[in-house]
């Protein structure tokens, strides 16, 4: 994969996929915004990746803080040409009945509706240059409903959607865009369930074991780059297995 000279923004970027995805990408060559809402993660981030790594502090639930921070990136490292939207949040737990629209509204406004006013804000210029590669996260809740979690399922069946359907009208201007599911995967989304929770869910992965924000991430550089040149409108899992098998 060689990224030389292209400028990549990834959100959600201060911690565990976005920040190993833009390691990799900076590795490989490319010009990497990163943007998140901590400025500290994103400080330390980008002093460990050099030069050829800025940030930007947004909440990508705010359109105007996210719109700021893409026209802060592309006056940093130039135009735009592959956007990893990645940021993303939990959420509230609760049973439907007491899911309140607050909550509901709030983790949409993350999940769902930054990934819209982000990959509409790139396009433009993709579509001028006729190239450009749209990657975004989606969740195994992408394509499996979960109890006590509705938003986070919708902004998941969302996504996938949204990528699917973007691929379709962006592929005659030369841009692809897909979507990666994780699994079970050692990230700050899974902070705090403690070993117990973690010895079940690494026993329904067919691998036999939780995966790593790094594996994940080779599976996203990979996707942005042209080494995935005839690849779009795809839901690509990264999850040792648990959404292609059934484990008994």
């Amino acid at each position: 994969m060689d990224f030389k000279g292209r400028h990549i923004v990834v959100t959600g970027a201060s911690t565990g996929i976005g920040r190993a995805t833009a390691g990799i990408l900076v590795r490989d060559g490319a010009k990497v915004t990163l943007i998140a809402r901590s400025e500290d993660k994103l400080r330390e981030a980008v002093a460990a990746l050099g030069d050829k790594a800025r940030y930007a502090v947004a909440d990508v639930g705010s359109k105007e803080q996210l719109l700021a921070a893409l026209d802060a990136a592309e006056a940093g490292f130039g135009p735009i040409e592959g956007l990893f939207a990645n940021a993303g949040t939990g959420g509230t737990f609760a049973p439907m009945l007491d899911y309140t629209e607050e909550n509901y509204h709030a983790l949409l406004a993350v999940n769902l509706h930054g990934v819209f006013h982000a990959i509409q804000r790139v396009l433009p210029g993709m579509y001028e240059r006729k190239r450009g590669a749209i990657l975004v996260t989606g969740s195994l809740a992408s394509e499996r409903g979960m109890a006590n979690n509705v938003a986070y399922v919708v902004s998941k069946h969302g996504v996938l959607g949204m990528a699917r359907a973007i691929a379709l009208e962006a592929a005659p201007q030369g841009v692809r865009v897909n979507c990666i599911v994780p699994g079970f995967i050692e990230t700050p989304l899974l902070d705090g369930i403690g070993p117990e929770v973690a010895k079940l869910l690494a026993a329904r992965v067919p691998q036999g074991r939780i995966g790593s924000a790094d594996e994940v991430a080779e599976v996203a550089a990979f996707l942005l780059s042209d080494a995935a040149s005839h690849v779009t409108g795809q839901s690509w899992s990264v999850d040792g297995g648990v959404l292609g098998t059934l484990s008994v």
